[in-house]
């Protein structure tokens, strides 16, 4: 089974079909957080039969949005906006850095990758599934063309779907607003590609500052940037 079968409507595996309904449910609220779901809902929900049912369970398990419940399904995974605040925190450590180190190294491959993401950004900003998976892949392919497998690991971490779903949730507001970080990211992409160190630094950070996400209970006092 191929990634890039997430992406293209044409010839998607069956298994992908219910993987992304399901994602689109988690995102959409038709399913939601604390929720047991079966796998006969499941089945009805996506109008495919057990078997893919059950591995695009399994994929959901492994990227930490469900927790398999045996016989009685999977159960919806619930996340504080403590656990989305503290994820953000950790990026903003990571990705404007490794943005700088991108620009001095700029591995072909994740320019290439940066490329692509942002294309896909572009042309599925109407959907919420498949801009969240192109958003995560940009991210991801900044860091990795800082040619740093340690900080690439942490971003693989952070990108998680477990962690980058329920904050994308929050953000999209509009296909208008899916366009406006496709741009910010290509004046990213263009400052590493011209090896502008201090300004692909600057832009990811402005970039992360300006999508911080809601902030937890403890932060209400403070105003939001």
């Amino acid at each position: 089974m191929r990634a890039r079968d997430l992406y293209l409507p044409d010839g998607e595996s069956l298994v992908d079909h219910v993987y992304r309904t399901l994602l689109d449910a988690l995102l959409d609220g038709r399913l939601q957080p604390g929720q047991t779901v079966t796998q006969d809902e499941v089945a009805a929900l996506t109008g495919a039969s057990r078997t893919p049912v059950r591995e695009a369970l399994i994929r959901l398990a492994a990227d930490g949005l469900v927790e398999v419940r045996g016989s009685r399904g999977v159960r919806i995974r619930d996340f504080t906006p403590v656990d989305m605040e503290r994820a953000w925190e950790a990026r903003l450590g990571i990705e404007p850095f490794a943005a700088r180190l991108a620009a001095e190294r700029r591995d072909p491959d994740a320019l290439e990758q940066m490329e692509i993401a942002i294309y896909r950004q572009r042309r599925y900003a109407h959907d919420l599934t498949r801009s969240l998976l192109a958003n995560r892949d940009f991210h991801v392919a900044v860091v990795a063309a800082a040619q740093n497998e340690h900080l690439s690991r942490c971003a693989r971490l952070l990108w998680n779907l477990q962690l980058a779903a329920p904050i994308f949730r929050q953000q999209y507001r509009s296909v208008e607003r899916v366009l406006a970080w496709a741009d910010e990211h290509e004046a990213i992409l263009r400052a590493i590609v011209r090896g502008e160190r201090e300004a692909a630094e600057r832009l990811s950070r402005e970039h992360l500052l300006d999508n911080r996400p809601p902030r937890p209970d403890v932060d209400r006092g403070e105003q939001n940037p």
